[in-house]
């Protein structure tokens, strides 16, 4: 009983931290709500385009060319109504950090083939469009409406997990530099959701398959 009245006051004012309102959910959005991209996916890789882009640009004066996570990174569902830091945390229960880095076009090409082969809703930010046929095969892939060039750099942020190769993206090995934004993934979404009064994150046509 001494220890539980001493830990306490701690409890009591992180659980006051977790549940501060930080923005609003009209309906509640899964990441099993689209064959290769959701609304929560959306949301997640433009929050991170939005709130790394500044820090990247600021240290190195270049822009981030797209970003790329995981499904199996989403963790809950953004449920509909008040969007808690206990909400962040859910959705990201890790310690994951944004990391960029530099790839050549060829090795853009072999991470677009990772995706077509996955057939998973694996989030990407809009600045990249990929189109499949009925059979998964990449029919058409540009970024900002520009073809992929095999010999020119990007600019690509991912997590530190997947840098590393997890989910087997070892394509981000083999590239030309790593910028650490020592920015985490669950802090993006903190931060994206405080200045952020209501979300509205939708499917679109980012990542679809074309079936005739």
């Amino acid at each position: 009983s001494a220890i539980e009245a001493f830990i306490k006051p701690y409890h009591d004012h992180l659980n006051k931290d977790l549940d501060s309102v930080l923005s609003y959910a009209p309906m509640t959005y899964a990441k099993n709500d689209g064959e290769l991209n959701t609304a929560i996916g959306n949301l997640m890789a433009d929050a991170v385009y939005t709130q790394c882009n500044p820090v990247f640009k600021k240290r190195t004066g270049k822009d981030i060319d797209f970003v790329l996570l995981n499904y199996g990174g989403i963790r809950s569902v953004i449920p509909q109504g008040n969007i808690t830091t206990r909400t962040a945390y859910k959705i990201m229960p890790f310690e994951n950090a944004v990391v960029v880095t530099e790839l050549k076009g060829t090795q853009i090409q072999v991470l677009l083939r990772y995706l077509s082969m996955a057939k998973l809703a694996h989030p990407i930010s809009k600045q990249l469009q990929i189109t499949l046929d009925e059979m998964y095969e990449v029919t058409a892939a540009t970024l900002n409406g520009n073809a992929i060039i095999p010999d020119k750099s990007y600019f690509v942020a991912t997590n530190d997990y997947l840098f590393n190769g997890g989910d087997k993206m070892n394509f981000f090995q083999q590239n030309e530099g790593v910028y650490h934004l020592n920015y985490k993934v669950r802090n993006v979404l903190i931060d994206y959701f405080k200045k952020t009064d209501t979300l509205q994150p939708k499917k679109d046509n980012r990542f679809i398959r074309v079936v005739p």
